[in-house]
């Protein structure tokens, strides 16, 4: 899988554990959904490393035009 790919796939499932980790709020159940909040929390956090992790170098570098104080 190539690091494009990977990223977006990292991504993808970083913004899913954000709406996991917001679902008790949105159901209004914010008591029992504890466990949704901790593995949302837990997947957002582990995707987003993993993201900086592999695709590190990824980017092109950002050309610079005028002075560079």
């Amino acid at each position: 899988m190539s690091k494009g790919i990977l990223r977006i796939v990292l991504t993808i499932l970083m913004y899913a554990g954000v709406g996991v980790f917001l679902f008790p709020y949105f159901t209004g159940r914010i008591t029992a959904g504890v466990p949704f909040m901790i593995f949302g929390a837990a997947c957002t956090v582990v995707c987003g490393l993993l993201r900086c992790y592999l695709t590190e170098g990824d980017c092109a570098r950002i050309p610079h035009h005028g002075r560079d104080w």
